[in-house]
């Protein structure tokens, strides 16, 4: 069994920003597997779909982003779900808008919703799968507010390419685990 957890921040005030890529990414595999993101329980939507012989639980926490792994933990726990088998979904500015990273396990970067799920986890053993949004060219920018900000007419096709892409590698992390997942997309 695994959980699909993409992070982001619920409301229309902040769909389609740099934050919110992960929940990006649930709806366009909710889209390919033909499965509603619509069942209301710990503090998340959620739906279900069967990839590759396992259960699969696709989840937006609905908890806000620096809360986000509280839900995560309360639906881990509810369905016994292994850290090693949770996949995060998030934005980073470190990387390149547009370009995606898989990690095994690791810090939480200074990001505030993985920070969170490691808090709420008591482990850092779980994949992610970190989607680059870029950094603000200012460095003066403030960057809670670049985060919260929406992608450029130039940026949104790239990163409707990484949304398949990050879908793709969610896809292989269950079907051929991390490290080949890491293999075929972290070189690209």
């Amino acid at each position: 069994m695994y959980l699909i957890a993409g992070l982001g921040n619920p409301g229309r005030e902040y769909e389609m920003t740099r934050h919110n890529i992960g929940f990006e990414v649930i709806d366009y595999m909710a889209g390919q597997y033909n499965v509603k993101v619509n069942k209301l329980k710990f503090k998340a939507l959620f739906g279900e779909l069967h990839l590759d012989g396992e259960k699969v639980y696709l989840l937006k926490p609905q908890t806000y982003m620096n809360l986000s792994g509280e839900s995560i933990r309360e639906f881990s726990a509810f369905y016994k779900i292994t850290p090693e088998h949770i996949i995060i979904v998030n934005d980073d500015i470190s990387l390149d808008a547009g370009r995606i990273r898989i990690r095994a396990k690791g810090s939480d970067g200074g990001h505030n919703g993985l920070k969170s799920i490691i808090f709420n986890l008591q482990s850092d053993q779980f994949p992610r799968i970190k989607i680059g949004v870029g950094a603000p060219e200012n460095p003066g920018y403030e960057l809670a507010d670049y985060v919260l900000g929406r992608f450029t007419k130039e940026e949104i096709p790239v990163m409707e390419e990484a949304i398949i892409k990050a879908s793709k590698a969610a896809a292989e992390i269950i079907k051929s685990g991390v490290d080949a997942a890491m293999n075929r997309f972290n070189s690209k």
